[in-house]
């Protein structure tokens, strides 16, 4: 039985059946969570008789990474292995003070986006929420992390419910106790997750935007046809979401393409009475593809003017672009060179 990613009630009640005191699955869970051990052997405060109960009958479940690429900037891009034969893929992202890891929620994704390298791969599987977190767990950097975003490998509201499991042990006071806000999980609008989301944690939450027309934003993400932007923003209103919660869109500005000043005018009319900021990101290019990125200048300029309608605008820095920090570009490599 794997503990990594079982919660203090399932290792409770995995821990009855050997009689162990109730404690002693709390103090699991901290060695487990918070002090970050290796072998149980390093249960220094539990009998060991108890630690020998406990190795005959459950496995840490921890997987080390197997290939690691570093960038000149400092990104760090590491690849775990995932179900046979498959990889994901976790990027810990320094920046000053601020020590962000980016994690991954499925191996590949079956939603589709133009733009997304990970979407080519088509869906391979899902991750368990032992399988999130051992991308945290077994990183070296884990120590020094400060923030958590559920940005890699795949939708978290397609697997809506690993994803909240993993985020209740991450946020619990028996597991890492990491801030609400120091955690943002993205999704492209899966509606029925994203209120589960909001009901049920305090997390940072960030919608791919990418265009605020119908017609358009469908080409990019085929989502739109089940849930539309509009309905996804309309939720987010309808919950009247506190102040302590971020509420972010992330938007890839593509050259001719959702960069025009009718763009920013029907972002202002879609985002009205919503308190949020909007994320401007830079195209990572990606094979097979014939969008680009728009240019700095009206990068700058589509910031600016956004600005001006009273949204927060923000230009998201790319990290890692000589280590393939695009999602998917490292696992997809590894995958092909394992066919030859």
């Amino acid at each position: 039985m794997i503990l990594v990613g079982m919660t203090l009630d399932e290792i409770t009640e995995a821990t009855k059946s050997f009689d162990l005191p109730r404690y002693v699955a709390r103090e699991i869970a901290l060695w487990i969570y918070r002090r970050g051990i290796t072998n149980f052997n390093e249960m220094t405060n539990i009998s060991l008789k108890t630690r020998q109960i406990i190795a005959e009958n459950f496995e840490l479940g921890l997987t080390p990474h197997s290939k690691e690429a570093v960038s000149s900037d400092g990104t760090k891009k590491y690849l775990f292995p995932a179900h046979t034969d498959k990889y994901i893929e976790t990027a810990y992202i320094p920046d000053k003070n601020r020590k962000t890891l980016c994690i991954s929620t499925q191996v590949g994704c079956k939603m589709g986006c133009l733009f997304c390298m990970t979407a080519k791969q088509g869906f391979q599987g899902q991750l368990t929420s032992g399988e999130i977190l051992n991308q945290i767990i077994s990183l070296p950097e884990k120590d020094l992390l400060t923030n958590l975003v559920y940005m890699g490998m795949g939708e978290p509201f397609d697997n809506t419910v690993e994803v909240l499991k993993s985020l209740s042990i991450l946020t619990a006071d028996y597991g890492m106790a990491i801030s609400h806000k120091k955690i943002t999980v993205s999704t492209i609008g899966i509606i029925p997750g994203m209120r589960s989301f909001i009901e049920k944690t305090q997390c940072q939450l960030a919608i791919s935007l990418h265009s605020p027309f119908d017609d358009e934003r469908v080409k990019l993400m085929p989502i739109e046809n089940i849930y539309p932007i509009k309905e996804v923003v309309q939720v987010l209103k309808d919950y009247a979401i506190e102040k302590q919660r971020r509420i972010s869109f992330e938007y890839i500005l593509f050259k001719g393409i959702n960069d025009s000043q009718l763009h920013i005018n029907e972002l202002a009319r879609l985002l009205n009475g919503l308190r949020c900021r909007i994320n401007l990101m830079r195209f990572h290019p990606i094979p097979g593809t014939s969008l680009a990125g728009t240019d700095e200048e009206s990068l700058q300029e589509f910031r600016n003017k956004l600005d001006r309608k009273g949204i927060i605008t923000t230009i998201r820095a790319s990290r890692g672009m000589d280590i393939m920090a695009a999602c998917g570009l490292l696992s997809t490599k590894e995958l092909q060179e394992n066919k030859t």
